[in-house]
C-alpha cells in the first residue's frame, strides 16, 4: 500500500470552527497513526470572501491545538496555471465545453423546470451550441457529466452510497473569471498531491460522485473517501453560533486548554471502548476509521467544561501559571509591564485549580488576592461579621502579629490556639475570617488564603472587618 497522504483544506472565508477543527484532527490522527503525511491546503480561490485575517485565524487555531502539518500551507491561488491546464485538457478531449448562458437565462429556466416539477438542473444546451461565440459574454467551462448509469461512493464510514447520474448536471469547473470551482480545484489538487484518503464532513457527500467522475475523466485514480457525520447542538440542530463559542480561538480566549478541546473533539464521533480521557499519544495509537460512528455527534458544552477542569487540575503548575498571567493582566490585576512573581502565581494556581474549570474562572476567583482592599458581599458580612466573633478576631490578629514565620502549618497552629481560648468551633471562626479576607463565603482553605495574602494584607483585612463590626 502507498504511504497514506491526507489533507485538510479549509476555505479562508471565515474563522476555523469546531466542525473544521474536528475534520483536521481526524485527518491528522489518521496520518500520524499510519505514519503518513498531513497536508494543509488553503482553498482561497473565492477572492471576494477570502481574507488574510481568516487565513491567520485558521493557522493560529491549528497551531494553538498542536496540529502540525507536514506539507504546506499550499495556496490554491498559487496554482491557477495548473487548473487552467487541466481544464484545457478536458476541453480538448470533448469532456468539457464553454457555456455562454447568462445568469438571468439560467434563473428563468430554473423556475420553468420547477413549475414543471422537474429537477432544476442545467439543461446542457451549450453542449450542442455551434457557430460563433456570443459577444460580450465571458463563458464558464462546464464538465460533460455522464447522463446514464450510477456512480458508487465506497465510503469508508457510511458504506456504499449510490448516485443516479441522471440527477447530476454539467457542473461548472471554471468560472467566467478564470477561477476553478471547489469541485474542480479539489480534484486537481488531490490528484497532484497524491492524496490517498479524503476525510471530510458529510455535507460534502453530494460532491463526491461529481468528483469521482472528474477524476475518471482526467485519468486519475480517485482517493478513498470517508464522510464524517455532522456535529449537532444538544437540541439536535446543526451546530451554530447560538450554541456558544464556535471559533476555535474563542475557546482560547475563554480560558480553555488546547488539550482539553482536542480530547473533547476526538470523542465527537469516535470512540475507543468507554475511555473518555486520552493523551495525544493514546489518540494516535488507538485512532482508526473503523471506530468512527455513522450517527451525528452532539456537542455538549458542559462536558467540555468538565474535561477542561480535569486537564486544569492535572496540568503542569508552571505552565498553568504562565497561561494565567495574560488573563490576570486583562483584568488589570497585574501590571502589563512588570514581571510578576511567578512562584507566588504558582501557589495561586495550586490553591484555585481544584475549584476552577477555566483560566477565566481562575482569574476571576483570584481577584481578591491582587487588591489592597476587598469588596465585601454585604449579605455575607451581615451574617458572619457579628459582635460575638469580634474578640476572637482581635486575638487572631495578635497571634498573627507575633509569628516568626508566616507559613501554613504555623498559621494553623495559632488559629487552633485562638479556637481553644475562645471555645469556638472551626467553622464559627473560619467563615468570618474567610469573609474578612476574600469578601465572600467560598475560597480555598483558609490557611492557604492567609499565606497567599501575606501577613500584612491578612492583618489589614481583619482589622477592616473589626471596624465593620463596630
Amino acid at each position: 500500500m502507498n504511504q497514506v497522504r491526507v489533507r485538510f483544506a479549509p476555505s479562508p472565508t471565515g474563522y476555523l470552527h469546531i466542525g473544521g477543527l474536528r475534520t483536521a484532527l481526524f485527518n491528522w490522527l489518521f496520518a500520524r497513526h499510519e505514519r503518513g503525511v498531513f497536508v494543509l491546503r488553503i482553498e482561497d480561490t473565492d477572492r471576494e470572501r477570502s481574507t488574510p485575517e481568516a487565513i491567520q485565524a485558521i493557522l493560529g487555531g491549528m497551531k494553538w491545538v498542536g496540529l502540525d502539518w507536514d506539507e504546506g500551507p499550499i495556496y490554491q491561488t498559487d496554482r491557477l496555471t495548473l487548473y487552467k491546464e487541466h481544464a484545457e485538457r478536458l476541453l480538448a478531449a470533448g469532456k468539457a465545453y464553454l457555456c455562454y448562458c447568462t445568469e438571468e437565462e439560467l434563473e428563468v429556466r430554473r423556475k420553468e423546470a420547477l413549475a414543471r416539477k422537474e429537477l432544476p438542473k442545467y439543461d446542457g444546451r451549450c453542449r450542442r451550441r455551434s457557430g460563433p461565440a456570443p459577444r460580450g459574454i465571458s463563458p464558464v467551462t462546464r464538465f460533460v457529466t455522464p447522463q446514464a448509469g450510477h456512480t458508487i461512493v465506497h465510503d469508508l464510514i457510511k458504506g456504499d452510497v449510490s448516485f443516479d447520474n441522471t440527477q447530476l448536471d454539467d457542473l461548472i469547473i471554471v468560472r467566467s473569471n478564470g477561477m476553478p470551482t471547489y469541485n474542480f480545484g479539489a480534484v486537481v489538487d488531490d490528484a497532484q498531491m497524491k492524496i490517498t484518503h479524503v476525510i471530510r464532513g458529510d455535507d460534502h457527500l453530494n460532491n463526491t460522485p461529481r468528483q469521482i467522475l472528474l477524476y475518471q475523466a482526467l485519468g486519475y485514480e480517485p482517493p478513498r473517501f470517508g464522510h464524517l457525520s455532522m456535529i449537532l447542538g444538544m437540541d439536535k440542530v446543526k451546530l451554530s453560533k447560538r450554541h456558544g463559542a464556535t471559533s476555535v480561538l474563542e475557546y482560547q480566549e475563554e480560558g480553555y486548554l488546547p488539550e482539553a478541546l482536542v480530547n473533547y473533539l476526538v470523542r465527537l464521533g469516535w470512540s475507543h471502548g468507554d475511555q473518555e480521557v486520552f493523551s495525544l499519544q493514546e489518540m494516535i495509537e488507538k485512532f482508526s476509521l473503523e471506530n468512527i460512528t455513522k450517527s451525528p455527534a452532539a456537542f455538549d458544552p458542559d462536558k467540555l467544561l468538565w474535561l477542561n477542569g480535569h486537564y486544569l487540575r492535572h496540568a503542569d503548575v508552571k505552565r498553568v501559571a504562565e497561561l494565567l498571567i495574560p488573563f490576570l493582566r486583562m483584568r488589570g490585576l497585574l501590571d502589563v509591564e512588570a514581571q510578576p512573581d511567578r512562584a507566588w502565581i504558582e501557589r495561586l494556581v495550586l490553591a484555585f485549580r481544584e475549584r476552577s474549570q477555566t483560566l477565566v474562572e481562575m482569574a476571576d476567583k483570584a481577584a481578591p488576592f491582587f487588591q489592597e482592599l476587598v469588596t465585601m458581599d454585604q449579605e455575607a458580612a451581615t451574617k458572619y461579621l457579628v459582635a460575638a466573633v469580634r474578640p476572637a478576631l482581635i486575638k487572631l490578629i495578635t497571634a498573627l502579629e507575633g509569628m516568626s514565620t508566616f507559613e501554613h502549618d504555623a498559621i494553623e497552629q495559632e488559629f487552633k490556639s485562638v479556637l481553644a481560648e475562645t471555645s469556638l468551633s472551626m467553622s464559627k471562626l473560619a467563615q468570618p475570617v474567610r469573609v474578612a479576607l476574600t469578601g465572600g463565603t467560598v475560597s480555598p482553605g483558609i490557611f492557604d488564603v492567609m499565606v497567599l495574602l501575606g501577613r500584612d494584607r491578612t492583618i489589614a483585612r481583619l482589622k477592616k472587618a473589626i471596624d465593620l463590626i463596630r
